[in-house]
């Protein structure tokens, strides 16, 4: 029996969590041969390495080596990369993940070969907020696939509602908790919170990055004011995504003195941060992954952001929104701080085997095309 040729794709730290466990799947199947791509759209040789090594994926066998651009130009270059790729090596299914640029991308160019399919794993999660280049990536990407995994039950129900045949759709559960049950052990190995000086339980940590939150100085700046606020109270420690460097270093300039409890630090590896998040007493985000990361940990999380895509982790987990409020920021984190904590749950099937469950249902795909 021939070998269906599943092609997958990586672009960005958020992609590589994720495809780790779908590749580990597929290529433990003996009808199944693997390709892996690394567009290159995360710029950052080192820490692209270092991701790949801790989570033990394999060295791509394609890098496009994209780098950074504008979206559009982005967009281009992966498509423009990515064609020829497919036309040579002609894969049965090309397999893409969450909802980068690469994604899109990639996901345009292989429905637009005959005889190629599509899958996407994350399949239906909206914001519904289209002034995020993020939404536009999902809802083009899920147009277009042949195959939709979804990781929580509002992924089907908007899938639905966008007309898709549930034919097509199949709730997996999260990859990213695939990731991250592989991985919890040796992350607690790292001691990177017995590194930063911090008792586990007893500081607070950060990630910040989007748009909307950093590069407007009316929203940036009462956000890391109030931070620096809690950090008078309890370590804060943030580690700056390099988008999120020149507003830091503009806000940081314009202050004289910031309290020592402020660790700002460079970007971490996985197991690093997974360390520091599973011991965390609060963590504040405005990144998916994060949302569901905190709540498959039981840790309490303030979502930076008026939205989520990840509504389940709102509903069951240990997340709530607070936007780009500072003082409401502050008065919640607070309130969880002296002791006002979420009791959240672990969603259904968020159990570290969605990655077999993806496996299953593309080994035992027909290939046929989804009907439009």
């Amino acid at each position: 029996m021939k070998r269906r040729r599943v092609m997958l794709v990586a672009g960005a730290r958020p992609n590589f969590m994720k495809i780790a466990p779908v590749h580990r799947a597929l290529a433990a199947r003996s009808s199944i041969e693997t390709v892996l791509v690394h567009t290159g759209q995360h710029y950052d040789e080192a820490m692209s390495r270092l991701f790949f090594d801790q989570l033990g994926i394999p060295e791509p066998e394609i890098n496009l080596e994209v780098g950074s651009a504008s979206h559009a130009l982005q967009t281009a270059e992966i498509m423009r990369r990515f064609e020829p790729v497919v036309l040579d090596r002609r894969p049965d299914l090309v397999v893409v993940v969450g909802d980068v640029n690469s994604t899109a991308a990639c996901a345009l160019v292989a429905k637009k070969i005959p005889g190629v399919g599509l899958a996407h794993v994350e399949a239906g999660l909206r914001s519904f907020d289209r002034s995020m280049p993020e939404e536009i990536n999902r809802l083009v990407t899920d147009a277009l696939s042949d195959l939709l995994f979804t990781s929580e039950p509002s992924g089907a129900r908007n899938l639905r509602r966008e007309g898709v045949d549930p034919r097509h759709v199949h709730f997996v559960g999260n990859v990213m908790i695939d990731t991250l049950e592989a991985h919890l052990p040796r992350a607690r190995q790292t001691g990177a919170v017995e590194a930063f000086g911090l008792a586990a339980g007893g500081y607070v940590l950060v990630t910040m990055h989007r748009p909307a939150n950093v590069d407007d100085a009316a929203v940036f700046d009462p956000l890391m004011d109030a931070l620096a606020r809690l950090a008078a109270d309890r370590p804060v420690v943030f580690p700056v995504h390099p988008r999120t460097r020149p507003a830091l270093d503009r806000w940081r300039g314009a202050r004289q003195e910031l309290p020592a409890g402020l660790r700002l630090v460079d970007p971490l590896g996985y197991l690093e941060f997974l360390d520091l998040m599973a011991h965390a007493q609060l963590v504040l985000t405005d990144s998916g992954g994060v949302q569901e990361e905190t709540t498959a940990l039981g840790v309490p999380c303030l979502t930076l952001r008026p939205n989520t895509e990840r509504p389940v982790t709102v509903d069951e987990g240990t997340n709530e929104l607070v936007g780009q409020d500072a003082d409401r920021l502050l008065r919640r984190a607070r309130a969880i701080l002296a002791g006002e904590v979420p009791r959240g749950r672990r969603p259904a099937l968020w159990d570290g085997r969605a990655a077999e469950r993806i496996a299953d249902v593309i080994e035992g795909w027909d290939g046929t095309p989804r009907e439009r």
